[in-house]
Formats: C-alpha cells, structure tokens, sequence
C-alpha cells in the first residue's frame, strides 16, 4: 500500500526539479544576450564593393549563428539570402534582411524579440560584405 500523500511529494519534487531547469536556462540566455548585445557592426561603404556574389558567417555560439549570400550590384546590395541560420530563439529575426535592403545599410534596428539572432545575421553580412 502506497503511502499518504507519497503522490503529492513526487509532484512537488518534479516541480521543483523543473523549476531549476528552467531557472538556470533563463540565467543560460541572458548571459548570451549579453554577449551577444556586446558585438559592434560596422557599416559599409556600399561605394568600395565590386559587383559579386559575397558569403559570410558568424557564430556566436551553438545555439546561435547564421550564414548568408549577399548579391551586390551597382553599389547596392540586391539580395540576401539565409543560407543556415542557428535560430536559438529567433526564427523571426530573419526578416532583418528587408531592412537592410531597404536602408542599403546595416544601421537597421534588430527585430523585436529576436534580437541576439538579428544581430549575429548583421554580423555574417558584415563579413560577407567586407572579405572583397
């Protein structure tokens, strides 16, 4: 015969065991936002890029990176495209691209609740931009 309230023990302990996981996941991803919120971009002279197809990566962690193709043409960036992107939590952050398109800048506010994903996708066109 089981114990009284043997039950209401193994519930609160699994709810505390999950409640420490989920304690040190958060303390896990403020310190890769903070990390994350400390890599500088540089913006690009649009002006001193030859035509061409361009790729570049950066990783920032496991959880997050991003490679990416960035077609100039004319001084003007044309196209980006996500060739692998390392979400973490921001799958949405790869709508950043449009922005730089638009501004033809990296100068663009990184994407609401994606930010440590927007900034890393900033990152790899920097790279891409500035290896010609």
């Amino acid at each position: 015969m089981a114990k009284k309230g043997g039950f209401k023990k193994v519930l609160i302990g699994v709810l505390v065991l999950v409640l420490g996981i989920a304690g040190v996941a958060v303390v896990n991803l403020n310190k890769l936002n903070k990390e994350i919120s400390k890599i500088e971009i540089s913006n690009i002279d649009l002006n001193s890029v030859e035509d061409g197809v361009y790729i570049g990566e950066y990783n920032h962690s496991e959880a997050v990176g991003a490679k990416v193709e960035v077609t100039v043409k004319d001084n003007k960036i044309e196209k980006i495209e996500i060739l692998e992107h390392n979400t973490g939590l921001g799958g949405k952050a790869e709508a950043i691209i449009n922005s730089v398109i638009d501004r033809q800048s990296l100068e663009v506010d990184t994407i609401s609740g994606a930010t440590g994903s927007s900034t890393v996708i900033l990152k790899a066109i920097e790279k891409a931009v500035l290896k010609n």
